[in-house]
């Protein structure tokens, strides 16, 4: 890892700076409660709590709160090994999200693609080579039963 990436990963495993960070650019995923529990060049893991903020009426976590904690598992994986890089931009191009269980207690996200992604992006050399990835991300419950996969394709592009 670079010095930007040891930045990043110090402010997403930061609790304050963490909060600070998704009230101005992720707004939902403060009102959430959504914390990075886990970030390196191999991994990422977040924990999304089960409560009001995150309940639908049929007492399981929203949808949309476990889209948001998944896609942000894979994200912050894609910032960590951008930091310190070329400028690239990224951009979710494919979202699909398979549900398999009530989600009704506290929820942890892990996306375990890092090695894969660094070399994807090595392999971006000139300014507009473009590549994509699918990402899964995996939630489950505290007893360690699956609750929900998520596959996000992220584009990638450097300028």
């Amino acid at each position: 890892m670079n010095s930007q990436s040891r930045i990043y990963q110090k402010r997403m495993l930061n609790p304050f700076w963490f909060k600070i960070g998704m009230l101005f650019k992720l707004p939902s995923v403060f009102f959430w409660g959504i914390r990075v529990t886990k970030l390196d060049d191999r991994n990422c893991e977040l924990t999304i709590p089960f409560c009001w903020r995150t309940q639908n009426p049929f007492s399981s976590v929203y949808f949309a709160a476990l889209a948001g904690a998944a896609e942000l598992s894979t994200g912050a994986l894609c910032q960590l090994h951008l930091a310190g890089r070329k400028p690239h931009s990224m951009l979710v191009v494919d979202f699909k999200m398979k549900y398999l269980k009530k989600a009704n207690s506290k929820i942890t996200f892990v996306c375990n693609q890092g090695d894969e992604l660094s070399n994807l992006l090595d392999q971006l050399k000139d300014p507009g080579d473009t590549a994509t990835m699918t990402m899964i991300s995996t939630g489950r419950n505290i007893l360690e039963e699956t609750v929900c996969l998520a596959e996000i394709t992220w584009s990638f592009k450097k300028k």
